[in-house]
């Protein structure tokens, strides 16, 4: 929430140096407030799940946020019943039509598939391209931020020769970005993918800005210009146990698995994870909602917000 002080007070200039939310005594009194309208287009077959991981990490807040989750009319998941599909989630078309102060696109298990091969490309090309007018601000996570640096930039993703998988420690590029108000210098970030993104790729983009990386991982998060697009390649939503779920899922399939690395204590898996990500992710969310969201979305939603 904003610091409500005086009309010219000295301090005013330094806090807002620092990036500390400063609303004048004027500005208070002339304030109106609505709810933040989120949309959030979910990808992941474990849709319960990561709606839980997402909204918790977007509850650290006092300001009302109105959250609408979003399916693809193209693609039906086999892994979450109709029932709650219908009950709480919209598809496209029945969204299209509506404006939204934040938008986040989901990862998704497919990105060993070329991305014309994903069933629901088409779709998912259309929504990219419709939250440039209908979106402030768009939150891309994992394979949501591979496909869309592939969609808006032509960034293209590399086969990894083993899966990325475990919690990975990362370092500000950027560390006086608002997103990244409070963090540490070094900061843990879970993954898991089977392909990556490239530096090198990015840095040919001058509308493209890369904020944080890890020296394992690779790049973790990057950002337009305009600060109005996001891509953040990790998980940082994960709960603790993610990672162990997706590890015995694997084992009981008969797959064998490596450990993901840096996770279990003693890279024992009867020993239960430690959460070591957790501050950040509520950072990360926080400060976008707070700085790319809340304080540059106009009130009158049905203006022009690109």
């Amino acid at each position: 929430m904003p610091v409500k002080i005086s009309d010219g007070l000295p301090a005013q200039s330094i806090l807002e140096d620092e990036h500390i939310f400063i609303m004048t005594e004027h500005r208070a009194l002339h304030q109106d407030i609505r709810p933040l309208k989120i949309g959030i287009l979910n990808l992941m077959p474990t849709k319960i799940a990561t709606e839980t991981q997402i909204l918790r990490c977007l509850s650290n807040t006092p300001l009302q946020i109105e959250v609408t989750l979003v399916q693809t009319s193209t693609y039906t998941s086999k892994n979450t019943s109709s029932d709650h599909l219908i009950a709480f989630y919209k598809t496209f078309s029945e969204i299209r039509n509506t404006n939204f102060d934040g938008f986040i696109i989901t990862g998704a298990p497919v990105e060993q598939l070329e991305f014309d091969q994903v069933e629901y490309w088409e779709e998912l090309c259309e929504i990219m391209e419709w939250t440039k007018t209908h979106s402030h601000s768009t939150f891309h996570i994992c394979w949501g931020a591979q496909a869309a640096l592939y969609y808006h930039y032509g960034i293209p993703k590399y086969p990894l020769k083993e899966k990325m998988f475990g919690i990975f420690k990362h370092r500000l590029l950027t560390p006086k970005s608002r997103l990244f108000r409070g963090f540490d210098s070094e900061f843990c970030v879970p993954h898991s993918r089977h392909t990556e993104i490239k530096q090198e790729d990015i840095e040919k983009i001058p509308d493209l800005k890369i904020m944080a990386v890890s020296d394992e991982a690779g790049v973790y998060a990057v950002c337009s210009e305009d600060s109005k697009q996001f891509f953040i390649t990790g998980h940082s939503e994960y709960d603790a146990e993610t990672l162990a779920t997706e590890y015995f899922r694997d084992v009981d399939r008969g797959l064998d698995p490596k450990l993901p690395l840096h996770y279990f204590p003693d890279d024992d898996p009867t020993r239960m994870p430690e959460m070591s990500w957790r501050s950040h992710a509520t950072l990360l969310y926080t400060n976008w909602l707070n700085y790319f969201v809340y304080q540059t979305t106009p009130f009158d939603i049905s203006e022009n917000i690109r």
